[in-house]
């Protein structure tokens, strides 16, 4: 990949989160709905881009950086005033919904896979 292709494909990318978030602003959506949308379609969906061509061995401490921030983003929009509200939620959410999710990919990874009961376990 040349230098005007490598412009290009960022250009590409930065017009394409933009039009992401203006849509989502319009649309009273979470922007991230959009911009996973807008990656999947671009990436796998229509082949126009390859990351790994794109950013080579930068590849992974990108989608780090990007991860990061978008945490740090999400954690600006916490209200520690609605936490009473919803602290029950969180709680199940937390507690039932982390163990199903563990019960149930353990026993997918031993019956489906065949894996034995401990690594299945280790899996789940």
């Amino acid at each position: 990949m040349n230098e005007q292709q490598i412009l290009l494909a960022l250009g590409g990318i930065g017009i394409a989160a933009l039009g992401s978030q203006w849509l989502a602003w319009r649309l009273k959506l979470p922007a991230i709905l959009f911009l996973l949308l807008t990656g999947i379609l671009v990436g796998p969906v229509l082949g126009w881009l390859d990351p790994q061509e794109l950013f080579g061995p930068l590849l992974m401490p990108l989608v780090s950086l990007s991860v990061a921030l978008i945490l740090f983003e999400g954690s600006l929009t916490l209200h520690l005033s609605e936490w009473g509200e919803i602290g029950s939620v969180v709680r199940r959410l937390v507690t039932i919904g982390a163990l199903s999710t563990w019960a149930v990919i353990t026993l997918a990874t031993h019956w489906l896979l065949g894996f034995d009961w401990l690594l299945a376990l280790l899996f789940g």
